[in-house]
């Protein structure tokens, strides 16, 4: 095999490989030969078959086997040899003449071939002492946790049917039709719908105009949608809602002890502020993380410099620009929705695909040198916090492609491995504590690194859009707050 580089300008190779038709020939007859024995033809005994008929039955098949043999192995090998390490799999380029490829696959002329790929530049790991984060901590005061406690009894508490009008705390059953400029909107309807007055679950004005009905009203319900409303197509716009009040049920008494705990599963009332607890410190340790996560990839951002791959950055790219697209689609806004346009958008996502390409390649030779692995226990519990994201019906099946997939399991491991070299360089770099406010860690950066570019466009996660929760129809619903444990 004679391998010669043709081209090598920054991180692009290309090889041109060429197998002599005297190996090729060497490989096909190894594989004639091994096959003669295995092989049953009609009027000839087992391991009788001459040579020459196995060659004319079976000479074109098996010579395509080696010239793919050869492919998948040299490409690897050649590489590696070379002590590189590339990109993404290699392009391969051959002959596209009919009657050359003929003679290659009968043995009569040399197989040649090209490969193509970036390499991985060499990164020179620098000194972390220099890197230091600000970690923002939060402690979650007790009147808070008795705040939560307190919205969970109430969705614990029970209603019973009255006579009468509904007053502001009763909960009213519903069905609804939603109407703009008289004509129904997708999503606007809604049927059994349980809602409590003065919840504000829905939006501004809906509610209120509800108060005093009973059961059996037919109501006419006129509300302005929010100009932010998450649905672009509803949001500003008046719309009137046909709703019929099917019951009215006034609230029992709040209780908050150790019964209502037990009728949500739990032995005491303790045990559910504990779970509450921990529950908040976990919703607001997660964004200490990401604050401090976010610190840090910013201040390596500025520390290493140098060219990715750019079939990576394409291929990053296009992974976050798809769900940007998606998202915008599914919300039923623009670009010009988004205070940008897309020319901008594109830019602003094409140096977010480089900044992660880059970012990547530090923090996996990071690892690689410091040790940093991902067990085969650490995989399966990323497994299983995957799967629970998803609806309790799909479950199983989102397990089942994960099982049967080892490439998606790969995909799994790599955050798995991230977070854990960005464990390593917190324990390796200055980490201050600084006290917060709530506001303050709810507060969003002024400078926010890449993760939300194109002004108000950001790119979400793509197993949001695989796990996502089913949609809820009730638009007249307000957009869900976060902050709350559930």
């Amino acid at each position: 095999m004679q391998v010669t580089e043709t081209l090598n300008s920054g991180l692009k190779r290309e090889i041109k490989v060429t197998v002599p038709a005297g190996d090729m020939e060497a490989r096909l007859a190894k594989r004639l030969s091994d096959a003669k024995d295995k092989v049953r033809i009609n009027g000839f005994r087992p391991g009788k078959v001459p040579m020459q008929h196995m060659r004319k039955m079976y000479g074109k098949s098996f010579m395509a086997e080696v010239v793919n043999e050869i492919l998948t192995d040299s490409a690897r090998t050649i590489i590696s040899d070379r002590g590189e390490k590339a990109a993404m799999q290699p392009d391969v380029t051959m002959t596209e003449d009919e009657k050359e490829a003929e003679k290659i696959l009968a043995g009569g002329a040399d197989f040649e071939f090209s490969l193509s790929y970036e390499v991985i530049p060499a990164i020179e790991i620098k000194d972390f002492t220099d890197i230091k984060v600000s970690r923002p901590v939060y402690d979650v005061p007790e009147d808070e946790i008795e705040e939560q406690v307190k919205r969970i009894a109430e969705s614990a508490r029970s209603f019973e049917t009255k006579a009468g009008k509904a007053a502001d705390g009763d909960r009213v059953t519903i069905d609804y039709v939603g109407k703009i400029d008289g004509v129904a909107f997708d999503g606007g309807t809604g049927g059994d719908q349980p809602l409590v007055l003065g919840s504000k679950e829905f939006i501004p004005g809906f509610e209120d105009q509800l108060v005093g009905a009973k059961a059996g009203d037919e109501k006419l319900v006129t509300v302005t949608f929010p100009e932010n409303y998450q649905a672009a197509h509803l949001a500003g716009k008046e719309a009137t809602f046909d709703v019929t009040v099917k019951e009215v049920a006034a609230p029992g008494a709040l209780e908050i002890n150790d019964e209502t705990a037990k009728n949500l599963g739990l032995e005491s009332l303790d045990k559910l502020r504990e779970i509450v607890r921990g529950q908040l410190e976990n919703q607001f340790g997660a964004m200490t993380r990401q604050k401090v996560k976010r610190q840090l990839l910013d201040q390596l951002d500025g520390t290493y410099k140098f060219e990715a791959p750019s079939k990576l950055i394409e291929a990053e790219f296009n992974n976050i620009w798809n769900q940007v697209s998606r998202d915008l689609e599914a919300a039923g806004r623009t670009f010009a929705d988004e205070e940008t346009t897309e020319e901008e958008a594109r830019a602003e996502y094409q140096r977010l695909a480089e900044r992660r390409v880059r970012l990547g390649l530090v923090l996996a030779e990071i690892g690689e040198k410091s040790g940093v692995t991902v067990s085969d226990e650490e995989l399966q519990r990323g497994l299983f916090d995957t799967v629970r994201r998803y609806p309790a019906s799909q479950q199983q099946e989102v397990f089942d492609f994960y099982r049967n997939n080892p490439s998606a399991l790969v995909n799994l491991r790599a955050p798995l491995f991230e977070e854990k070299v960005v464990d390593h360089l917190l324990s390796q770099i200055s980490v201050t504590d600084k006290k917060v406010t709530k506001d303050e860690l709810l507060a969003e950066d002024e400078d926010e690194g890449s993760e939300k570019p194109a002004k108000k466009a950001s790119a979400k996660k793509a197993e949001k859009a695989e796990g996502e929760e089913p949609k809820k129809k009730a638009a007249p619903k307000k957009k869900a707050k976060g902050g709350d444990a559930e």
